[in-house]
């Protein structure tokens, strides 16, 4: 890990954490909105489009679709989020088929066809299911937490990032130590089988430790601890598949807006594909 990439990793993290704890849920889906559009704008280039002009209609159009999931969403009673909860299902849904397309290397790799078109949709399909996940867990459970007043649906949200964050940085160091058998070569040739389980168990111990201060009792965490190794190997996928995205154009990175670390999609990657699972376990189990 280089000396630039440590430093903006300890500027990030602390902001992302106050955000998460201290924002109200409106606030947070507003800030979270613009860090994924961002997102998005990078994944269009991995997509091959070109045009600024393209690439503003199309972020425009994601823009819209969450304004009117939220619009939608009102009711004289308050606001229902059956709708969020209905994206965040599809985006399980998509989010299993992405698997079936990382074994199919070659898929939509030809941007001279008509092939970028599945790659626009999968652009939506990860950047606002994840959105919704996202506000879902944020806005769940408004009671007091552990942590000084903290709401509860709050510190859910950032168990869920932990998990992923503790995985990622657990099957760096495990890789780099114990990594002899390749996950999949041909997209991601640094990723290691080895590293895969040490990320697995860095984010058990993570959300097993992390739960509690969320208001999960001891007879929950085992139903925490199956969300989470569901949470972690989704994970994986996304970062998998924004892999194979930039193997399909030859990048890198997303982009260079972030030092160290290539563009936010670089460092939200694993994150769309983890929020979804996350948000669905914990509706389904009800911790």
């Amino acid at each position: 890990m280089t000396r630039t990439r440590l430093l903006a990793a300890l500027v990030m993290a602390p902001l992302a954490i106050a955000a998460v704890l201290l924002l109200s849920t409106p606030w947070m889906a507003a800030l979270s909105a613009a860090a994924f559009l961002i997102g998005l704008w990078e994944w269009l280039r991995l997509a091959e489009i070109d045009d600024p002009i393209a690439r503003g209609v199309l972020m425009v159009v994601n823009l819209l679709l969450m304004v009117a999931l939220v619009w939608a969403s009102r009711s004289a009673t308050g606001s229902s989020l059956i709708l969020f909860q209905l994206m965040m299902m599809l985006g399980v849904i998509w989010w299993l088929l992405a698997v079936i397309w990382l074994r199919h290397y070659d898929f939509a790799s030809d941007h001279n066809t008509h092939a970028r078109v599945f790659k626009l949709a999968a652009a939506t399909l990860s950047i606002v299911p994840a959105w919704c996940a996202l506000v879902l867990i944020h806005a769940s459970d408004p009671e007091p937490s552990l942590l000084g007043g903290v709401q509860q649906g709050h510190v859910w949200l950032l168990v869920a990032l932990m998990i992923v964050w503790a995985a990622d940085s657990g099957a760096y160091f495990a890789g780099r130590r114990f990594g002899k058998t390749k996950l999949s070569p041909r997209i991601s040739p640094n990723k290691t089988v080895e590293g895969l389980v040490g990320g697995v168990i860095a984010g058990m111990i993570v959300a097993l430790a992390a739960a509690p201060l969320a208001g999960a009792s001891m007879q929950e965490l085992p139903y925490v601890a199956i969300v989470a190794i569901w949470t972690i190997l989704f994970s994986v996928v996304g970062d998998l598949y924004e892999s194979l995205l930039k193997r399909h154009v030859g990048a890198k990175d997303s982009s260079h807006l972030i030092p160290g670390h290539g563009g936010v999609l670089d460092r939200i990657d694993s994150v769309l594909a983890a929020l979804p699972v996350f948000a669905l376990g914990k509706l389904m189990f009800g911790f």
